[in-house]
């Protein structure tokens, strides 16, 4: 073991007894715990947040397989070096087997040419792979690999999962630190667990740091308290990355809330997307859109604020920016909710789109030349604001639409008005 190598390398697990997590396949007798230990891997893919346990895995089976195990990161590798890996598998003299586990780590970095040089080799047997990425492989793997491939998702880790990793490295005399005199409280150790954010690899290397920048006590210890695993830490990690697939969960999330009328989640995302760095601009207009989409006429002041949010946003920036958006997206989840606009457009499409519309009436046409009008152009048509109220009944819709309704007022907020109005209208359409 190299001394010198990180703690959360040295601490990497060697057998599934030692592997802490993932239990819904890891568990004994699950699917994956039974293929490792039998030595019956087929291709898989690992798809999990940053460290969940993907490399630990990967390293639990070059511990287990009777296989000859070789590892590329996607990064630094390339077609020559998948070449080399598989020459040197198909050498009977030095692997009898004439198979391979081939551990490629960021898989998502290689390019379609590289994944596609993979695929007779994974094809015929020749490579069992275990690809690992952060990023969705579904997005990001050739459909291809994926087929021939089982993904598992791994999630992030718990943190009762992180405690116990955390006890582990400081008993573990071999590889951890059990060799020193740490005296660390209970409640150092769950803040750490807690603030580490499901990462193993971030706890560990902040539990390293402050075991290194501490200084020996009289007693001879070294003291961890809450305030040293704070300082370490600096600040809790965000959990996903700006340009990661979690960026796309957690603006889903985000609208959702604001879809579903609630202002506490609304500002958790919001502000897990401003702490991860995404564009103010881009958080701006998706909450013009969930005002267009999802608030609609039932406020239709929403979507005003929501354009001026955004005006504000680009005018003043960050970090200011935040309490403008903030507030817009407080108003979006607060608002009454009518999505029959959307509706309506989509519906008027899709007719569009299948049917025969016909065309538009002839006197709502617009005569731009006076020989037009020989043709019916403008003729007879009804200026709305010569009639009491402002209405008077004429077509509008082409006669083969004529009685569709597109726009149905929901009865909430402003649409109650709404509906009022246009039911007597449509009243007396009948």
């Amino acid at each position: 073991m190299n001394k010198k190598a990180p703690l959360a390398f040295r601490m990497c697990p060697r057998s599934l007894e030692e592997y802490v997590g993932q239990e819904e396949f890891l568990a004994e007798g699950k699917l994956l715990y039974r293929l490792i230990k039998a030595d019956k891997l087929s291709s898989i893919i690992l798809w999990g947040p940053p460290g969940c346990g993907k490399s630990a895995l990967a390293k639990v089976i070059a511990c287990t397989t009777r296989n000859k195990f070789e590892r590329l990161n996607a990064v630094n590798s390339g077609i020559a070096d998948i070449k080399s890996v598989v020459n040197e598998a198909q050498n009977t003299l030095l692997n009898p087997s004439g198979r391979v586990v081939l551990f490629i780590d960021e898989i998502h970095r290689f390019n379609k040419a590289q994944q596609d040089a993979l695929l007779p080799f994974v094809e015929n047997g020749t490579v069992i792979l275990i690809g690992a990425t952060t990023e969705n492989p579904y997005f990001e793997v050739n459909k291809a690999l994926i087929s021939r491939s089982t993904v598992f998702k791994l999630e992030r880790l718990k943190k009762e999962h992180l405690v116990r990793i955390i006890n582990n490295t400081l008993k573990e005399k071999e590889r951890g630190l059990g060799n020193l005199n740490i005296d660390i409280s209970e409640e150092a150790i769950d803040i750490l667990a807690d603030i580490s954010n499901g990462d193993a690899r971030t706890a560990l290397n902040a539990l390293e740091l402050a075991v290194l920048t501490t200084p020996v006590s009289e007693d001879g210890s070294i003291k961890l308290d809450r305030e040293i695993i704070q300082e370490c830490l600096q600040k809790r990690v965000v959990s996903y990355d700006k340009n990661a697939d979690g960026h796309y969960d957690n603006i889903s999330a985000f609208i959702k809330s604001m879809r579903g009328s609630d202002p506490d989640a609304a500002l958790f995302y919001l502000a897990r997307a401003v702490s991860a760095g995404e564009d103010p601009m881009f958080l701006a207009r998706r909450i013009v859109i969930c005002a267009a989409e999802d608030v609609g006429i039932a406020n239709p002041e929403a979507l005003v604020a929501a354009v001026a949010a955004a005006q504000a946003v680009h005018m003043v920036g960050m970090p200011e920016a935040r309490i403008i958006l903030a507030e817009a997206a407080v108003l979006i989840a607060v608002s009454p909710k009518s999505n029959a606009s959307y509706v309506g457009i989509n519906k008027a499409l899709e007719d569009i789109k299948d049917k025969d519309c016909g065309e538009v009436p002839l006197h709502l046409r617009n005569a731009v030349f006076d020989e037009l009008t020989k043709h019916g152009y403008g003729k007879d048509y009804k200026y709305a604001h010569h009639f009491e109220g402002n209405y008077v009944q004429q077509q509008y819709l082409p006669k083969e639409l004529e009685g569709t309704i597109y726009y149905t007022p929901t009865g909430n907020g402003y649409e109650v008005e709404v509906q009022k109005r246009l039911n007597r209208i449509r009243k007396e359409k009948k």
